[in-house]
């Protein structure tokens, strides 16, 4: 089975609303065309990802890109954890993904999501962050937790801010000529423990626990 020879496929997270876990090659496509379809209005610009350039179809293609990349990419020095954000019916809502250098020592991880515009604005992105942050810090032993965000990501701010988050200065970017300007914001254990996580369950982590 695929899960035997790439046992991140057995981790599963769920919290009261959602699923987050490998998508397979089928919900790759879905995840794609949800992203294809808009992840931010067209007159907006929250991420570094130009998401709102080219075609649907360009959009969907770089989803199953960057999917293909983070698996074949893997390693225990570099990983990067993309999960799919799925409702209990199996719809697919988005991507979390959570990505780490020399872990071992370091300790630390970094994450990044987005969701299809229709599934915005009820609490999902939040409850999906606690869930990925549950997984690294209380089962991956992680010590903080970064993220950075456009100054005018309120959504995303105001998310970060909510969970603990503290600044911890700030990244400079080149999109063409232009430089974005993000803050870099940090969530240390002591914060977190501070986070409530009612209903977050973490299954399958043995078995792929060495890949971290």
């Amino acid at each position: 089975m695929l899960s035997d020879l790439w046992p991140t496929f057995r981790l599963r997270i769920t919290t009261p609303r959602l699923q987050l876990r490998l998508p397979r090659d089928e919900e790759v496509a879905e995840l794609a065309a949800l992203a294809g379809r808009g992840v931010h209005p067209p007159t907006e610009r929250p991420f570094l990802t130009p998401w709102t350039d080219g075609s649907a179809e360009d959009r969907a293609r770089f989803v199953l890109r960057e999917h293909w990349s983070q698996l074949s990419g893997w390693s225990v020095e570099s990983w990067r954890l993309g999960l799919g954000v799925f409702a209990p019916s199996g719809e697919a809502l988005g991507v979390v993904t959570l990505r780490a250098r020399s872990f071992r020592v370091v300790r630390e991880v970094t994450t990044a999501s987005w969701l299809g515009l229709p599934h915005q604005g009820q609490g999902l992105g939040t409850e999906a962050r606690i869930g990925l942050l549950t997984l690294a810090f209380d089962h991956l032993d992680a010590d903080a937790a970064l993220t950075e965000v456009f100054r005018d990501n309120h959504a995303s701010q105001g998310v970060s801010r909510r969970l603990g988050y503290e600044p911890d200065g700030i990244s400079r970017d080149a999109r063409g000529s232009e430089v974005l300007v993000s803050d870099r914001l940090r969530l240390s254990r002591s914060r977190w423990d501070a986070v409530p996580r009612p209903g977050v369950v973490v299954d399958g982590l043995e078995a792929c626990r060495h890949m971290f």
